[in-house]
């Protein structure tokens, strides 16, 4: 709040005309607003608080974007004496206003996706298969990977459909380490399909790339990082290979697939009604205006056909009507955009940190080896997705990293590709864990708290993060450095 009022004074004594000169206004007031609540609570704790605790834990629930304020806010102003340093980095966040405007609709999106039945409905049509669990763990984690490119992020899928999967893989007989650990990467592997926003953000905010290709190159990554869960999940199993035969399986399957027809029928209907009544078809550039859209009308029919069905007492099984519904995932999606917007943000402003501290200065303009290069960069770039939100870490990268890849001879398609599964690999590994820490929240400590009781060996016990972590990072390596070997 004290930097925007600064910068506000700045601009008041520079004369000149400034654009969006509102803006260090309402910096200020929701920044202060921010400072006056958390004032208020440590002068008047909640009284839900419980006695006791350490901290250490206290300090774990402090926010990330908090942190960043601190660390870039500290350096701005004692070490630089740059008073309005917050406030200007901040303000580079309007440039690119409607990709942020995009990530409050996926993320709008994906909270209306939870508020329907589709997520149990999809179950219906795998259960008659009765895979072994370790199969339809894979099966999950690959067929996750399109709704996760629609939402636009893995955190986000996982927080809209984890429960569900959680508890249908344990309804199949999976061990908990593995359905934390399924639940965990199953918005892992889509961040690199079409129309995934973040790849939209990438090609924006770097003119060496285009969707299409990035596009493209992800549909291979997918495909070889699914295929290296595939062949982890048949490794690990403690299942044997067996299901229902095929007759049995279609049956079931073509008899589940009678609920799930209405939606099929009425999204079809809607994506054409756009596409040849508004010509808006649906790809990167739309989904987030018309997902939403889309959803809205679909839970509406969910609540319908809910209401139609009856419960084995022959009762309606009680519903949010649908504007509770809508008004629930509203509600929601505020609370999850406020803090990623928040993290963006200063992410920028750490940003700003590397920039005006001139560390990339540090490292050489070249190296003796791309190989070497590579290396360094898949190091710092996992180190910055275990620690940053996806879309605040690829603005850093942008501002501060790519050039790097550039001047040793990487290609940028190459690059980004690698930033995406090292991003991903960062948000699978301790110490944050963002994908698993969204996961605990979705299951509930006490599943977690179980989980951690299982196991007679260090994998078994430690399984829902050796499994993602090993998947992944063999998927890193192997886009890193196999087209350098193919390359040279």
């Amino acid at each position: 709040a004290y930097s925007a009022f600064a910068k506000r004074e700045v601009d008041l004594a520079s004369g000149i005309a400034i654009d969006h000169a509102s803006l260090p206004i309402l910096w200020m007031i929701g920044f202060a607003v921010m400072a006056a609540l958390n004032i208020f609570h440590l002068v008047r704790p909640p009284t839900t608080l419980e006695a006791g605790g350490r901290v250490t834990r206290g300090l774990l629930a402090v926010p990330l974007y908090t942190t960043m304020c601190l660390i870039s806010g500290g350096y701005f102003l004692l070490s630089e004496g740059y008073t309005s340093g917050l406030s200007t980095y901040l303000g580079r966040l309007p440039e690119h206003a409607i990709l942020y405007i995009h990530v409050g609709l996926y993320v709008w999106a994906g909270m209306l996706l939870k508020q329907t039945r589709l997520a149990s409905l999809f179950f219906d049509l795998i259960r008659p298969w009765r895979l072994p669990p370790e199969v339809l763990a894979f099966v999950v984690v690959a067929f996750a990977a399109i709704p996760t490119a629609f939402s636009g992020a893995s955190g986000i899928f996982v927080i809209a459909v984890g429960g569900v999967i959680y508890q249908e893989l344990r309804r199949a007989g999976a061990r908990r380490q593995l359905a934390l650990a399924a639940t965990a990467m199953s918005g892992s592997l889509g961040v690199v399909l079409r129309p995934c926003l973040l790849v939209v953000i990438v090609a924006s905010l770097n003119q060496e790339v285009t969707t299409d290709q990035l596009f493209l190159w992800g549909t291979r990554v997918f495909m070889l990082t699914a295929g290296l869960f595939a062949c982890a999940a048949i490794i690990v199993r403690d299942n044997p290979l067996t299901m229902a035969s095929p007759a049995e399986g279609a049956r079931g399957s073509l008899s589940a697939l009678t609920p799930l027809l209405p939606y099929v029928v009425v999204f079809a209907l809607l994506v054409m009604a756009y596409a040849y009544g508004l010509n808006a078809h649906l790809d990167e550039h739309s989904a987030p205006f018309i997902l939403p859209v889309l959803l809205m009308i679909v839970l509406s029919l969910d609540r319908v056909l809910a209401r139609k069905e009856k419960s084995p007492s022959g009762e309606a099984p009680e519903t949010k009507r649908v504007s509770q519904a809508i008004g629930a995932a509203t509600h929601e999606t505020t609370e999850h955009i406020g803090a990623l917007l928040a993290l963006m943000g200063l992410s920028i402003c750490l940003g700003g940190i590397v920039e005006r501290a001139e560390v990339m200065a540090l490292v050489p303009a070249t190296f003796d080896s791309i190989w070497l290069a590579m290396s360094l960069l898949v190091v710092v770039l996992v180190l910055i997705g275990m620690t940053m939100d996806p879309y605040g870490a690829v603005i850093l990268v942008s501002a501060t990293i790519a050039s790097v890849a550039y001047r040793n001879g990487i290609d940028p398609v190459h690059f980004w590709m690698v930033v995406l599964v090292a991003f991903e690999l960062g948000y699978l590994t301790p110490p944050v864990a963002l994908n698993h820490l969204l996961t605990r929240q979705v299951v509930g400590a006490e599943e977690a708290r179980l989980a951690d009781l299982e196991g007679d060996t260090f994998w078994r016990r430690h399984e829902r993060i050796l499994l993602p972590v090993c998947v992944m990072a063999t998927a890193l390596i192997i886009v890193a450095f196999v087209p350098l070997w193919w390359q040279g």
